[in-house]
């Protein structure tokens, strides 16, 4: 079976990296599947699990958006595949508890921030805050 270099990046850290046979994920036009010998392309990435199908399993990433690059390797013929990722997580090493209370905190300081009608910059990072959370709790659940 032919495979493709793949690499999820994030700012903080290489969060893994090797040979796969495909990486789904979403972008803001849908959800596509990079394959080996795709064609080179780069596109964003919207917050979702990304899955990185590989001959031993596979593997998923709570991702909070982002971008991916898709290009030719060093190696003639071999497709490198990377998401670069401002925020990412092995959705096996998400801390469920930890998420369940940043969830709960954010929708307190979300009926918080509604209440004070005027103050949209605090209702929007409480919006976020939550998004981010309730992906968290949905990649771990899965």
């Amino acid at each position: 079976m032919s495979t493709m270099k793949v690499e999820i990046v994030t700012p903080e850290a290489a969060l893994w990296a090797g040979d796969a046979t495909a990486l789904v994920a979403r972008s803001s036009d849908g959800d596509f599947t990079i394959l080996p010998q795709h064609t080179p392309t780069v596109g964003d990435i919207v917050p979702g699990i990304v899955r990185v199908h590989t001959d031993q399993g596979e593997l998923a990433f709570a991702v909070h958006g982002g971008y991916f690059q898709v290009g030719p390797d060093d190696h003639e013929g071999v497709t490198r595949a990377t998401v670069l990722a401002g925020v990412a997580e092995k959705t096996t090493e998400i801390d469920v508890a930890r998420a369940q209370a940043a969830k709960e905190q954010a929708e307190a300081d979300l009926a918080s921030a509604r209440s004070d009608a005027g103050d949209h910059a605090a209702q929007h990072l409480a919006e976020s805050a939550l998004e981010r959370a309730e992906l968290r709790l949905r990649a771990a659940s899965k």
